[in-house]
């Protein structure tokens, strides 16, 4: 106790015991015999910093991971980040741009310098901070999706499927980010409703007087029409059909053509065709062969094949061109209109749907085998309700455009010949062997062939992750994959079910013939309290660090932890982490109230037999309890039982009872008892709560160095007495009557009372309810006194005398009073009860509820006076 101090301080605690756990590779986890317990973190961005999100994340990971190893599990959680391609090089193009360098004036390869400049300087911060957090991951492992072993199974999975006929490169339509100047996937577009405008053009028709009137959202692309489209069915438009009409402002005749596709409702049933810029259009564009003309650069702004406004940035364009079509009367009217608008995940920028050349990975028969083990339980899903929406994303799947036109990632190792075409190759050696046998040219040289400057997308490193971080790509069977694949458990977010989730169970199948993994536990959105999600701009969300320096590590994962039901979001708050903190410190005085007793070779008493045999129960039935909520993943409701029990049974009752009387010891089996119950109440927290855990573990007695909570095992639910439960529960209602007494007549705890009963009196707790209630004894009587305040539990009736504890007159005075009062409501019921209409017609439901109010009064009456009687006889 004289290294214990006065008050819980985290700050001293904290970086002793992970400096602790990290001396004696305590984390680290090599293949041997025991069952294998794995987990990968889910890789935050390289160069991220914590959120609360992660904090979340990585306290469930923790608290799993722990668990298992204190189950005697070979329990692994493996750490690494990501390179994030599009959001790590913008990043370092803005640093460039404030040193008036712009990523054009770069080679290749003077920009990976900078990128991996920037990435060593600003990369790990993370990974360091989930360090105080406790996070006990296995650090020798780290890796990183653009290190050498992922880097090298990354390439070998793209030329063994574009071997296999999986992978395949082509002009497609495809979403466009002209800020990051790249190709994006559908799953990294974000929809959002906005406030714009439909214009009403004027297309004239050619050969006649009047004009087609087409509504569009986006005048600024009529310089790409290349025809018009009606539904055959529109009786509105019948007389357009084999008509020819002219783009307005451009001045090109296009014809008009027929298609169920067009909707006769929408605006007035004409639609204009621009096949380069619109899916639809485009698919429209395919089946009646028509031109498509390309008018945006890549930044968005309108290039010479527009013929107008070329350099313009879109947006100016469609304030200018509706301005123009108004001057040149070819502007019917211009509504207001509500519609959806994909912008960039990354970028936060309006995407631009482009035909581009790309790279892109067939879907439609790889995502079944993935589809099965979800639908059938094979991989388990936490809650399951997101089963629902993995078969939304993993049905009728579009082809992955898997290329990004960026610098930073993996570059896809595809090299161009000379004379046209391509070969695809894990190195230029052997890119250069393909190229002349593709040829017959001998005389070709690695100079000759010019390597794809695009990079793979940065979900085709990670849906990797499982395998490629036990090197399960390169080599398929060393022992460490054998070992550790399939994972346990995958704690993630579920707005990444497809990005990521998805991805790793479909190369799971293909490379593994396997799951990645046996459970996935989706953990909810952590908003404020006032449920808006937390972000920098709104400016509520609180940094982690400070948190922890504010509550410590310990406050701040159970505050997190409290209102963390699996799948369902988290409204966070401060005072949860206070509430954690105030746990930590109950925690804390309790042992040293345990620690500071003084021991002695004394029998034990009746009471402390009983609480130990009780609290023994007590502690195996929640011992039980978490057990099956660690299984169903209910790991908030575990946390909660285990503070339960250690708030309520322990501290406020089990303490209590075996508390010696002051300056007296207490004796040595109840003492030994009351440490062993610590000890296990230690070892049910450690995986929640791992800091202070240790250093009262530490202290209950004499460790070697090297021991730890860490690996001592989580004790295994054993007798369970329901009978001494229940007997106890009694006990608890007893107790809590007498004390209510007390409170009532302003009794002082310091004067010792009698209890009488209406019967037999058959609790088993009877030496624990003397003490706690401070009572001289308990008596069966068949009368009880007329003085004695009565009192129920469940149907047995309880009475204290307080004949020279209470002034008679005044307790006359107060029961008359209530009698009063009661019999004024009383007579309101039976006036409600009286009136006929009232019972004939109220809802059964109501006359029954006033009925026992009727009853309840006329009873508590009768107990009243009589009492009454009784005090005046």
């Amino acid at each position: 106790m004289n290294d214990l101090a006065t008050k819980y301080n985290p700050s001293e605690v904290e970086d002793k015991w992970y400096s602790y756990w990290m001396k004696h590779k305590l984390f680290h986890s090599e293949p041997d015999g025991r069952e294998p317990y794995t987990i990968v973190i889910p890789p935050p961005n390289v160069t991220g910093v914590l959120h609360m999100g992660h904090m979340l994340n990585n306290t469930i990971q923790d608290i799993l991971i722990r668990r298992a190893r204190m189950e005697g599990k070979n329990a692994l959680w493996v750490p690494g980040t990501d390179h994030a391609s599009i959001a790590t090089e913008a990043k370092v193009v803005n640093r460039l741009a404030q040193q008036g360098i712009k990523k054009t004036d770069l080679t290749r390869d003077e920009f990976l310098k900078h990128a991996w400049d920037w990435t060593r300087e600003h990369g790990g911060i993370i990974l360091e901070q989930l360090k105080k957090l406790g996070a006990s991951c296995d650090w020798d492992r780290t890796a990183f999706t653009m290190d050498e072993t992922r880097s090298r199974s990354v390439i070998k999975v793209f030329v063994d499927l574009f071997n296999k006929g999986l992978i395949y490169r082509g002009v497609r339509m495809v979403n466009w980010d002209p800020k990051a100047l790249t190709a994006l996937s559908d799953e990294e577009v974000i929809y959002k409703d906005e406030h714009s405008k439909l214009y009403y053009l004027r297309y004239k028709i050619v050969g006649e007087e009047g004009y087609a009137i087409v509504a569009t959202t986006r005048p600024e692309t009529i310089m790409g029409d290349t025809a018009m489209c009606i539904n055959p069915n529109d009786p509105k438009n019948a007389h357009l059909k084999g008509k020819h009409v002219i783009v307005p402002l451009v001045g090109r005749e296009i014809p008009v053509i027929e298609d169920d596709y067009v909707d006769i409702e929408f605006g007035t049933g004409c639609l204009k065709v621009t096949p380069a810029h619109d899916i639809n259009d485009h698919m429209l564009g395919e089946k009646y062969n028509l031109p498509s003309i390309d008018i945006f650069n890549d930044n968005g702004t309108l290039s010479e094949a527009a013929g107008l406004y070329v350099g313009m940035d879109r947006f100016d364009v469609r304030k200018q061109i509706a301005i123009d079509l108004e001057k040149a009367g070819l502007l019917e009217k211009v509504e207001d209109y509500n519609n959806k608008v994909g912008y960039s995940e990354r970028t936060n920028v309006v995407i631009e749907p482009k035909l581009s050349m790309q790279w892109f990975m067939k879907m439609s028969e790889i995502t079944k085998p993935a589809l099965k083990a979800v639908m059938d339980d094979a991989i388990k899903f936490f809650p399951p309700k997101f089963k629902n929406t993995y078969r939304h994303w993993m049905t009728d799947t579009k082809d992955w455009c898997i290329s990004r036109q960026l610098w930073w990632g993996h570059r896809i190792p595809a090299y161009f010949l000379p004379k046209g075409g391509y070969v695809v190759a894990e190195n230029i050696a052997d890119a250069l062997v393909l190229a002349k046998k593709k040829t017959g040219d001998e005389s070709l040289t690695e100079k000759d062939l010019r390597q794809d400057d695009d990079c793979l997308d940065t979900w085709f490193s990670s849906w990797l992750w499982p395998i490629s971080l036990f090197d399960g790509i390169c080599n398929p069977d060393n022992k460490e994959i054998k070992y550790y694949y399939p994972s346990s458990d995958l704690v993630t977010a579920p707005d990444i079910i497809f990005f990521w989730v998805a991805r790793m169970i479909i190369a799971g199948y293909i490379f593994r013939d396997d799951k990645p993994f046996r459970n996935v536990y989706f953990t909810g959105i952590v908003r404020d309290k006032l449920g808006r999600k937390m972000s920098k701009s709104l400016g509520n969300s609180p940094d982690p660090i400070t948190l922890i320096e504010k509550f410590g590590a310990d406050g701040v994962r159970m505050g997190m932890m409290l209102a963390a039901p699996a799948g369902n979001d988290i409204l966070y708050d401060d005072s949860l982490c206070e509430q954690g903190r105030n746990f930590n410190n109950k925690i804390w005085n309790a042992f040293r109230l345990v620690k500071g007793w003084e021991v002695a070779d004394i029998e034990q008493p009746d009471y402390a037999k009983e609480a130990v045999e009780w609290f023994s129960s007590v502690l195996n039935s929640t011992l039980a309890e978490v057990k099956d909520l660690f299984s169903k993943f209910r790991i908030s409701e575990a946390l909660m039982a285990v503070y339960r029990l250690f708030w309520e049974e322990f501290s406020a009752w089990y303490l209590e009872i075996v508390k010696p009387a002051y300056q007296q010891p207490i004796d040595r089996v109840t003492y030994n008892a009351t440490l062993g119950f610590f000890d296990s109440l230690l070892r049910l927290l450690h995986p929640f709560m791992p800091f202070i855990t240790e250093e009262l573990w530490q202290h209950i007695s004499e460790r070697k160095d090297g021991e730890s909570i860490m690996v001592a095992r989580v004790p295994e639910p054993g007798k369970i007495d329901s009978g001494i439960i229940e007997a106890m529960n009694d006990a608890k209602q007893i107790i809590a009557g007498v004390r209510t007494v007390r409170l009532q007549k302003n009794i002082p705890n310091k004067n010792v009372l009698s209890l009488q009963i209406a019967g037999k009196f058959t609790n088993a707790f009877a030496p624990v309810i003397l003490k706690l209630a401070n009572l001289s004894g308990i008596a069966e009587v068949s009368e009880k006194d007329s003085t004695a305040a009565p009192f129920m539990v469940g149907t047995v009736e309880y009475a204290v005398p307080l004949q020279g504890n209470i002034d008679v007159d005044e307790e006359i005075s107060k029961i008359q009073s209530d009698i009063a009062y009661l019999q004024g409501f009383l007579k309101s019921v039976e006036k409600k009860l009286s009136n006929e209409r009232f019972v004939n017609n109220a809802p059964a439901a109501v006359v029954a509820a006033e009925r026992k109010k009727q009853a309840d009064a006329q009873s508590k009456i009768a107990t009243l006076e009589a009492s009454l009687a009784a005090l005046k006889h």
